[in-house]
């Protein structure tokens, strides 16, 4: 059912979220570690940086998961509803 609301209520796919902010942390991790090994500080610090937005990203979307259906509803679950304007006169 589309409703043209879909960008104000649209779902995340938390669980491939997750999978891929693990998977971008630990490249970015693996970067930082060995661009400092070779020390190329400039790109160990852009991967550190990236790791840091990656391990965000990773508490966030495991807030939502623990948070439940409202965050991960199933697909028994139909979308939500547009929130309903105020009915009043319309000006331009």
């Amino acid at each position: 059912m589309r409703s043209g609301n879909e960008p104000v209520t649209a779902r995340s796919p938390l669980r491939m979220r997750f999978w891929l902010s693990l998977w971008g942390l630990v490249w970015a991790v693996a970067g930082a570690v060995a661009f400092s090994l070779a020390d190329r500080s400039g790109w160990a610090a852009v991967c550190a940086v990236v790791a840091l937005l990656a391990a965000v990203d990773l508490a966030v979307v495991t807030r939502h998961i623990r948070q439940g259906p409202h965050y991960q509803p199933g697909p028994d679950v139909p979308p939500y509803e547009p929130p309903q304007l105020p009915k009043g006169p319309r000006t331009r």
